[in-house]
């Protein structure tokens, strides 16, 4: 599952990486979380970022049961199953991060959270699906989901699921509508472990009304929660 990631990057920064438009308002994120609408590419609209729902509108987020099952989606059956089958088809995008977080438990009450980078802390895409629908009121809404694989080495250390990270080669054939089933499948694997970086940060990310650039730094579980025996 992934169900938190930052964006801490400038605007001009996403547009130099992306090669895609950014609305002028922009501000870096550092604690996304579902429900809210945050920056995307699609294939329809590859040269502008868009801005979609992640995994539910607001309205829906209140109940927590179902946003805990619209916010990601299994890459081993995102083919097959009926409710993803047409997204992955003929809906795919991309979801620009510069990383994410997961927790990892110490004890039945605490959990330490971690941050995820590739490299060092800079811009990748996570494969995405979305989905267009009419609401009550008549509006035309947007949502995404991250798909989500096995972990590689160094997530499987912290949680048993990891978001599909791609290749910058792959991001313009995830895209393609000419990429076949097989060509889109083979990108779905693991992101290698010799790639990434993983940190613990401050439990303030626990709270998705934290968003300030604090949250992304390295802090010592020691800090967090008091005499912790430190571990890996």
């Amino acid at each position: 599952m992934c169900g938190r990631y930052s964006l801490s990057k400038s605007k001009i920064e996403l547009e130099e990486r992306f090669q895609a438009e950014m609305l002028p308002d922009f501000n870096p994120r550092y604690n996304i979380a579902p429900t809210q609408l945050v920056p995307v590419i699609t294939s329809q609209s590859p040269r502008g970022f868009s801005f979609f729902y992640w995994g539910i509108t607001p309205e829906f987020g209140q109940n927590r049961p179902v946003a805990q099952k619209l916010i990601n989606a299994r890459a081993e059956t995102v083919s097959e199953k009926v409710s993803f089958k047409s997204s992955f088809q003929k809906r795919r995008c991309l979801i620009p991060a510069d990383g994410f977080y997961e927790w990892k438990s110490l004890g039945k009450k605490t959990k330490i959270p971690y941050r995820f980078t590739v490299r060092e802390n800079e811009l990748f895409a996570f494969a995405g699906i979305w989905e267009e629908y009419e609401t009550v009121a008549g509006e035309i809404q947007h949502t995404f989901l991250i798909l989500t694989t096995s972990p590689n080495e160094k997530v499987a250390e912290i949680h048993d699921r990891m978001p599909v990270i791609l290749s910058q080669k792959d991001e313009k054939k995830w895209l393609d509508s000419y990429s076949s089933e097989d060509e889109l499948k083979a990108m779905l694997n693991p992101y290698s472990a010799d790639m990434m970086l993983s940190y613990t940060v401050s439990p303030l990310v626990n709270s998705v009304s934290n968003d300030s650039p604090s949250l992304i730094r390295k802090t010592s579980p020691m800090d967090q929660h008091g005499n912790y025996t430190l571990f890996g």
